[in-house]
């Protein structure tokens, strides 16, 4: 009679997903923050379609490999942001109307933040690394769909101060992760919450 053989284990795909949303998200969050000259702001560009979008959508995956709901829904996801947002910002936007522009782009951010809030909510049984991460997200988001909508650039800069914040804590919770895996050991603390049977993206999170 045969047994099965152990399913193959896979490396936590978590911190990388993490590092790839904090790079591209402090990148563009600095130019929403006024800190960088607007006119630079394509270098934005191959950082979603490589690191942001394809490496999460990549640690997407094989958090469905490693059975976590929330961490492939989460990292496919925002993968899909960069590279929508990438192909928004080369393709679509320049040949929109101008005066009416700003709506197409608040439409584009609405979603992302509707998406943002109640993966917040599933957030809450996860870490308070990671549950800071999204709520950051989720003030950013709302502030950023509000700005285009009402064309500010007063709340656009808010909403850049918030995604560099943003931007920081998943690094944080990155930075968190990779070093208690590497040194097999809780160096950083995740602030695990009381129930964390389905997990967050990031495994080491627990």
């Amino acid at each position: 009679m045969s047994t099965s053989a152990p399913a193959p284990t896979i490396a936590d795909p978590g911190p990388l997903g993490l590092a790839g949303f904090a790079a591209t998200t402090f990148v563009l969050s600095s130019f929403n923050a006024h800190l960088i000259d607007a006119s630079l702001e394509a270098v934005v560009l191959p950082l979603a379609l490589f690191y942001g979008g394809l490496v999460q959508l990549l640690a997407g995956m094989w958090e469905f490999r490693k059975g976590n709901t929330f961490g492939a829904t989460a990292f496919c996801s925002y993968g899909a942001f960069w590279l929508s947002y990438a192909g928004y910002a080369k393709f679509v936007a320049g040949g929109l109307p101008a005066d009416t522009a700003h709506q197409a782009t608040g439409l584009f951010l609405l979603i992302w933040a509707i998406f943002t809030v109640y993966m917040t909510v599933a957030a809450l049984r996860t870490n308070g690394a990671l549950l800071a991460v999204f709520v950051a997200l989720s003030v950013t988001f709302v502030l950023l769909t509000v700005a285009e909508f009402e064309e500010s650039t007063g709340i656009t800069k808010v909403g850049g101060w918030l995604g560099l914040v943003t931007a920081v804590l998943a690094w944080y919770a990155s930075f968190a992760v990779v070093t208690n895996s590497t040194w097999k050991r809780g160096v950083l603390p995740l602030f695990a919450a009381a129930d964390t049977t389905q997990g967050g993206p990031v495994e080491g999170a627990h």
